[in-house]
């Protein structure tokens, strides 16, 4: 399994101004830039998920993976999404005021994920902006890197977050446009 390490292990970053239990839509700041966590893949955990998600055998397969395209065994693209978004929801969304997401864009594999390797999650906060159709939600955009020890990105995508907004909490959502 992929081991998180402790905090003292995490790459520094700017800190977000309130802990996750009291972020909302309001405290992600564009330009803002943090660095977080650390996860150490095994070979056990790649094999694991690819067998039950991704069976190719440079995947499930170390004595075949070696004769594949990357020289041997590697984590499924999904694989390393899926550790991106341990990373994104453990420190960097809100507990409280997190809505979900409408999708990301431009998922990118950058280099191959091997055992051993050692990840973190370096994120932007491109750009924000109020829902149009309901003031009480944000809509946040952040430029997600999952980062190998050597400071190269292995991953790379947009992701669209909804928040709750602090300051319209009391405000009710606009009426849908009429229709005809």
């Amino acid at each position: 399994m992929s081991t998180p390490s402790g905090p003292s292990s995490s790459p520094s970053a700017d800190a977000f101004p309130v802990p996750a239990d009291e972020r909302s839509f309001e405290d992600y700041r564009p330009g803002a830039v943090y660095e977080f966590g650390s996860v150490t893949v095994s070979e056990e955990e790649i094999i694991v998920f690819a067998s039950r998600y991704d069976p190719q055998s440079f995947h499930v397969d170390p004595v075949a993976a070696v004769q594949g395209p990357f020289g041997g065994l590697v984590a499924s693209g999904w694989h390393t999404c899926a550790l991106m978004m341990r990373q994104f929801a453990e420190h960097y969304l809100p507990t409280a005021a997190s809505l979900g997401s409408p999708g990301v864009d431009e998922v990118r594999w950058l280099k191959p994920v091997r055992p051993g390797d050692r990840l973190h999650l370096r994120l932007e906060v491109l750009d924000t902006r109020l829902s149009r159709s309901d003031p009480r939600r944000g809509i946040v955009r952040t430029f997600a890197e999952l980062v190998d020890e050597l400071g190269e990105p292995v991953l790379s995508m947009t992701v669209v977050s909804l928040m709750r907004s602090r300051e319209g909490a009391g405000e009710q959502p606009a009426s849908p446009p009429a229709s005809g």
